[in-house]
């Protein structure tokens, strides 16, 4: 079994910031991450948020976060947690087949978008319906697509998508925004954006295994209708991903990890950081300073 002094599990934002912190203050940390280190700045177009950096492109932002997180020693492995236990001191950190001890564990896996759970989406995910508009708007050129939410992520994919496509059709159940002023008043500019306030998702329609339209219900009235649309991009929340810790006991009863300020758990020695950890704020800039106050917390711990 491998030992180390950190494991951190996840390479987003804070994952990558914690490492930096640890290691250049002389923990050995070993960071594990299932997917491209960078998380969910992959899947985003432009970031205008981070303060000292006016605009980024997202996978950017990552590849430069991801070098910079290893530059003091830290270590990369892929592979997927599939639980953590606590033995005393110890904390082992299992993979699958395998397993690493570490002194510390830092939690930063971030969330996973939410599904709308309506018929035909999980039939057609991939063939016309979409969680990343980065990934896939390109293969709407001259189409028209739906971006389903009123949130910050899906405002800022509805305004990135006009910028590709012919149509955007932006379904919101409520006729008001949850999205920031600044990023809405964007949205409203655009004239190929179209917002169907008050209307729900109900059913992905398809033919020849294609998209072809989104079934919406009224609101108030239940009353369906039809928006032709080859594309959808759903951005209706996120789910923690904390299921190799539910029985840890430090989950909130939505599955959040609760911390004190210097980002630790009840059980000493396993923090968590980053959109994972219960807070109101979930921006990188949020997620790099959890990183930075856990992964030095962490180092001065070991000393």
């Amino acid at each position: 079994m491998k030992k180390t002094d950190v494991v951190i599990i996840g390479a987003g934002p804070a994952g990558l910031t914690a490492a930096l912190y640890a290691s250049r203050a002389g923990a050995q940390v070993t960071i594990v991450e299932s997917g491209a280190p960078g998380g969910k700045l992959n899947l985003t177009a432009e970031i205008e948020n981070y303060t000292g950096i006016k605009k980024i492109a997202g996978p950017q932002l990552a590849y430069d976060m991801y070098e910079h997180g290893l530059s003091f020693g830290a270590s990369f492995e892929m592979a997927e947690v599939t639980g953590v236990t606590v033995e005393g001191d110890k904390k082992i950190v299992h993979l699958g087949d395998d397993a690493i001890e570490a002194k510390a564990v830092i939690i930063a896996t971030g969330t996973k978008e939410r599904k709308m759970n309506i018929p035909g989406e999980e039939e057609m995910t991939g063939r016309g319906v979409s969680y990343c508009a980065v990934c896939d708007g390109p293969f709407y050129r001259g189409k028209e697509v739906a971006v389903i939410g009123g949130g910050n992520s899906a405002i800022e994919e509805a305004t990135y998508l006009s910028t590709i496509v012919d149509k955007v059709h932006v379904v919101m159940r409520r006729d008001v925004f949850r999205a920031d002023k600044i990023i809405s008043d964007k949205a409203l500019a655009a004239d190929n954006i179209v917002f169907h306030f008050k209307k729900k998702p109900a059913e992905v329609l398809s033919e020849d295994n294609k998209v072809v339209g989104l079934k919406v219900t009224d609101s108030d009235t239940n009353e369906p209708s039809v928006i032709p649309v080859s594309g959808i991009f759903p951005f209706v929340g996120a789910d923690p991903i904390t299921g190799f810790v539910k029985d840890l006991g430090i989950l909130d009863e939505r599955g959040y990890v609760l911390t004190d300020d210097n980002m630790e758990t009840s059980i000493k020695g396993i923090y968590a950081i980053g959109d994972v950890r219960q807070k109101h704020l979930r921006q990188v800039i949020t997620a790099a300073s959890d990183g930075a106050i856990a992964g030095q917390h962490v180092a001065d711990s070991l000393i």
